[in-house]
C-alpha cells in the first residue's frame, strides 16, 4: 500500500514528531515527582543523553518511541510501505545507537531504565519498575 500523504507531506509530518518533552516523558516525570524524586532531564553530559537523570542513586532512563527506536513486536513499531529501506536502516542505526549508549552508561556505573511509549499508559508498571530499581541500588549500597 502506498502513503496517503504526498512525500512532501510525509516529510513535513516526520519532521514535526517531537524529540523532547514528549506526553511520555512527561508521564514518567510526573511518576518520578509524585514519588518525591528529585531529576534533571535530558542530561547532554551523558552518553545519549537520557531523557531523566536520578543523580543520587545512578539511573539513567531512556522514555523511547516505538516508532523511532524500533521496539520489537509492537504494532506502532510497524515501518512505512514506502521508502522502506530507508526506514529500515534509519530505525536500525538508532536501535545501534541506542544500544551503545546504554552500553557506556553502565560503564560509568549508571543503571538503565529504557521504557517505551506503548508501556508508558500503564503507569503502575512503570511505578513498580523504577521502585524495584531504586530498591535494588539501595541494597547493593550497603
Amino acid at each position: 500500500m502506498t502513503d496517503v500523504f504526498s512525500r512532501r507531506k510525509r516529510s513535513s509530518i516526520m519532521r514535526a514528531v517531537r524529540t523532547t518533552g514528549t506526553a511520555p516523558e512527561k508521564t514518567v516525570r510526573k511518576l518520578l515527582k509524585d514519588l518525591g524524586l528529585a531529576f534533571r532531564i535530558h542530561a547532554r553530559d551523558l552518553p545519549g543523553s537520557p531523557d531523566i537523570v536520578l543523580d543520587v542513586p545512578g539511573v539513567a532512563i531512556f522514555v523511547n518511541g516505538c516508532f523511532w527506536h524500533g521496539h520489537t513486536g509492537c504494532k506502532r513499531a510497524r515501518l512505512p510501505q514506502s521508502r522502506r529501506r530507508f526506514w529500515v536502516k534509519k530505525i536500525a542505526c538508532n536501535r545501534r545507537r541506542d544500544r551503545a549508549a546504554a552500553r557506556r552508561l553502565r560503564l560509568e556505573g549508571y543503571s538503565v531504565l529504557i521504557f517505551w511509549g506503548c508501556e508508558i499508559q500503564a503507569g503502575e508498571r512503570v511505578r513498580r519498575r523504577i521502585n524495584a530499581t531504586l530498591r535494588r541500588l539501595a541494597r547493593q549500597s550497603r
